[in-house]
């Protein structure tokens, strides 16, 4: 049985007392679910936030993270200090890094291989801009995209992998994939990875929607049979629109 998994990304936004406030709220209404949940603060507040659900079901996760282990690279966090103060999860690859960082599929397969072999599990981030959608090209990128950063891995290693598909086009755009086109490309990812590994590993990765999911769509774009959960973003900054969203698995 796949994991579900609803993991909110908040970006750069919340101040410290903000985070505790809205992690706080958050774990004091959240009921029974069926879901693993996550929530990602921006680094200076990924400690506070760990210490705050300390007794909550909800883990904090990583933005970011470099793959060096130490060294000369000023502004930037390894694997060995998230690990240091309870992170566990670290989400790699946000298109967001791609196009505002620079950062390539060569540089992302180093981040994480880095990652895994600090015993992070990773939430690997990948997703067509709009030109590709219009070009039909969508299903070439998402393919290279995977194979570039994760096919020289082990079938070992997907046990610690989490994909979520992010069509670029439909961040903070207010457009979003149907239902039907979250699971057309939902399903090709998982066939991809059958190629490049195997069933059990197809069959085993929880695949996640990142694209503008709201209260209102949630519940159809989860009920497609290849889709796992969301990568949430604003609505995961509002605690009854991510409880809303949580509850829709």
């Amino acid at each position: 049985m796949r994991s579900k998994i609803v993991a909110g990304n908040w970006k750069m936004n919340k101040n410290l007392q903000e985070t505790i406030h809205l992690v706080e709220d958050i774990a004091s209404k959240l009921g029974e679910t069926h879901a693993e949940v996550m929530v990602a603060p921006t680094f200076v507040n990924l400690s506070a936030a760990v210490s705050a659900l300390e007794s909550s079901m909800i883990e904090v996760v990583a933005q970011n993270m470099h793959f060096a282990a130490n060294g000369a690279y000023t502004g930037e966090i390894s694997a060995g200090m998230l690990k240091a103060i309870g992170i566990k999860t670290v989400i790699i690859g946000h298109s967001e890094r791609r196009a505002y960082f620079g950062e390539t599929d060569e540089l992302l397969s180093k981040k994480v291989k880095a990652a895994l072999e600090s015993d992070l599990r990773v939430v690997f981030c990948f997703g067509e801009e709009l030109a590709d959608r219009q070009s039909g090209n969508h299903f070439n990128v998402v393919a290279g995209q995977l194979k570039n950063a994760l096919f020289t891995l082990t079938a070992a290693d997907w046990k610690n992998i989490v994909l979520a598909y992010e069509p670029v086009w439909a961040i903070g755009t207010g457009e979003t994939a149907s239902p039907e086109q979250a699971q057309e490309m939902h399903a090709f990812i998982r066939h991809t990875v059958v190629e490049g590994f195997n069933q059990e590993v197809a069959d085993a990765v929880t695949i996640l929607y990142g694209g503008s999911v709201k209260p209102g769509n949630a519940a159809e774009i989860f009920a497609k049979p290849d889709v796992d959960g969301g990568l949430i973003g604003g609505a995961s900054l509002k605690t009854d629109d991510f409880l809303a969203i949580i509850n829709a698995i």
